[in-house]
């Protein structure tokens, strides 16, 4: 990369395009290369005809190709805040979380209460985190997300070239996400899937709800028994075939057995008798992660559970036997 100022100083930048954003289109790079600027802003100065590739101009969705010389003008950005610094302690639980990590790929296990990335009231996410742990990696982005109170596997990029292989890898259905979750009661032998469509509807509070829906997206999820603890609940494994907001916990109520410790889809009842038995959060882990390597070959992760829903766990067994 060359440039005679930075993309947001007083002075034209150019930027050459490698291989790490081979076929991203311009708009996006550029959202990324003007941190902290407006989409509205990217979009005027790109109809405006002041970014140009290799001297023309260029639609948002023109697609970079190596060797492109992208000239950037200059920006003036309001100054924002320094990101929340992560502490001592976080650094050190999220280091210990680490199941694997190679030149292009990270995958942790994400503790739960921890969101996947800062915003709305959140300063500091897991990957603002892995910014700051890992500064010698000029790239580094989210795969998937998980819900905040959700733990287990989740996949981070370092290089734009591993992230483009795994989100084309998840639409394609090679990225397998099997999740472990206690539901409320005796979940059925035979509901081995759940097929019914998802629609995210806003509350007036701004809160996020998910409904099943005929107009919704579509949305399956197939179900396997783990462990039965008497009537009072199950351990099931989830797995999502699509990819839709809250789409196992929904299925989950959907079904008429919630996910023990949701207070958004399971009832206050259920929640107080499920606290009683050592489950304090929502009871739904990431358990493995299966996924093809940039490198060659295929990765098989597995999370071990929070220590406390293990105990949950064994208190629910010595009672139900």
């Amino acid at each position: 990369m060359s440039q005679e100022n930075s993309s947001t100083g007083s002075k034209v930048s150019f930027i050459e395009i490698t291989e790490d954003n081979l076929g991203q289109r311009i708009d996006n790079f550029l959202i990324t290369a003007l941190k902290g600027a407006p989409k509205s802003l990217v979009y005027r100065i790109l109809r405006k005809g002041e970014v140009r590739v290799n001297k023309k101009r260029i639609k948002p969705e023109y697609r970079l190709q190596i060797g492109d010389l992208v000239r950037v003008p200059p920006v003036r950005l309001a100054d924002k805040p320094a990101p929340a610094k992560a502490s001592g302690q976080l650094v050190e639980q999220l280091e210990a979380a680490i199941l694997y990590e190679d030149d292009d790929l990270i995958v942790v296990n994400k503790p739960s209460g921890l969101a996947v990335h800062g915003g709305s009231g959140i300063s500091l996410g897991l990957i603002e985190s892995f910014r700051q742990i890992r500064p010698q990696c000029k790239f580094m982005e989210l795969v998937h997300r998980l819900d905040r109170d959700t733990s287990g596997c989740i996949l981070l990029a370092k290089k734009r070239s591993a992230l483009r292989l795994m989100h084309e890898s998840l639409q394609k259905s090679r990225i397998t996400k099997i999740y472990h979750a206690l539901v409320i009661g005796s979940w059925p032998e035979r509901k081995q899937r759940i097929d019914a469509p998802l629609r995210k509807n806003e509350l007036k509070s701004g809160e996020r709800v998910v409904k099943v829906a005929a107009d919704g997206k579509a949305s399956l999820t197939e179900y396997k028994v783990l462990e039965r603890y008497g009537r009072e609940a199950t351990l099931v494994e989830a797995r999502p075939i699509t990819g839709r907001t809250h789409q196992i916990r929904v299925h989950c109520q959907f079904a008429g057995h919630p996910i023990a410790g949701d207070d958004k889809y399971t009832s206050d009842q259920d929640n107080a008798l499920m606290r009683e038995r050592g489950v304090n959060r929502l009871f739904l882990h990431a358990a493995e992660l299966r996924f093809p390597l940039p490198s060659g070959g295929r990765k098989v992760i597995k999370a071990p559970l929070e220590i406390p829903l293990q105990r949950a766990l064994n208190g629910l067994k010595s009672r139900n036997n």
